[in-house]
């Protein structure tokens, strides 16, 4: 299953979505987890020091290099220059298994049983000339390609903000949790999110964060509804986690919480079809709008009418 974690900056997507890779982690499931977060700070979060963190191969930095992988033998597409982010699978594309040996998830980093992937931060080159979508269009491609099967588990940390709506790489997750503080501005996220998400259905559930006490849990259900899933609690445990330190257990009801998230998760029903769907749909969008101009050919060619994932 492929999830998103997403929400406003500061609200603890980041925190969240290491719990949640750690949960699965420690039931021995396989799980990826990819840092594409502007600030990336998820491999920290998961127990990495600094320096080793900062270096994880930047997919983002390597596009060509997976590009050229995952066209394969793909007659559609010649070359790794006329393949876009939002480029689906042919007949003859390289497809992606979790835990498979190939080019992109050789980019990872091993985390205690986790594969950790970075789309890597801005450098020096971008800054002024280039927006965060040339990094995360790596993960789109890496999405598109993925055939992920029952009880395998991809968790994605999204950049914070609307900026997940800017391409069609919201559209590629069986599940996002939306993690709201119980604040105006938490829940104004929400309610920006699901006007955005309406009509291509995407799921969304809502886990609260930093909740204090049944106060904030009510406001977080007065405004959200029964999207709220569940919630994580003030945690020393958590706390812990950030300071570095090891051998901690996470708090009953926090555990909890996790658990209600995988079974939300579990819960999802697998559509290859609408998958397939969405994905061509954003790229002749994409290749209207910008692409064909960008690239100088007609990138709607790329479509494989007779494509299928496998089941």
């Amino acid at each position: 299953m492929k999830i998103a974690f997403v929400g406003k900056g500061g609200s603890g997507k980041t925190t969240c979505s290491s719990l949640f890779v750690r949960h699965l982690a420690a039931k021995g499931l396989p799980v990826v987890a990819v840092d594409a977060d502007i600030n990336q700070h998820l491999g920290v979060a998961l127990g990495l020091d600094e320096d080793r963190a900062a270096k994880i191969p930047a997919m983002g930095e390597r596009l060509t290099e997976i590009k050229d992988w995952l066209r394969g033998e793909n007659p559609r597409i010649p070359s790794a220059a006329g393949m876009v982010k939002t480029t689906p699978p042919g007949s003859g594309s390289r497809l992606l298994r979790v835990g498979g040996d190939d080019a992109v998830h050789a980019l990872g980093q091993e985390v205690d049983g986790v594969t950790l992937l970075a789309t890597g931060p801005f450098n020096d080159d971008d800054l002024g000339v280039s927006c965060y979508h040339s990094k995360t269009g790596a993960v789109e491609l890496y999405l598109n390609h993925l055939v992920d099967g029952p009880g395998e588990y991809v968790v994605v940390d999204m950049t914070a903000g609307a900026d997940t709506f800017a391409s069609g790489l919201f559209t590629r997750f069986d599940l996002m949790f939306l993690v709201a503080e119980p604040t105006r501005k938490g829940v104004g996220v929400y309610k920006q999110y699901t006007e955005y998400a309406r009509d291509y259905d995407v799921a969304i559930a809502v886990v609260g964060n930093k909740v204090q006490n049944d106060g904030d849990v009510e406001y977080l259900r007065e405004h959200v509804g029964d999207d709220l899933l569940t919630w994580i609690g003030q945690s020393p445990a958590v706390r812990a986690f950030e300071q570095g330190r090891t051998g901690v257990t996470l708090e009953d009801g926090n555990t909890a919480a996790l658990d209600r998230m995988l079974a939300a998760v579990d819960a999802r029903a697998k559509d290859w079809d609408e998958f397939l769907r969405q994905a061509v749909e954003f790229h002749v969008k994409n290749a209207r709008s910008w692409a064909n101009r960008a690239v100088g050919t007609d990138l709607e060619a790329q479509i494989d009418p007779a494509f299928r994932y496998p089941a």
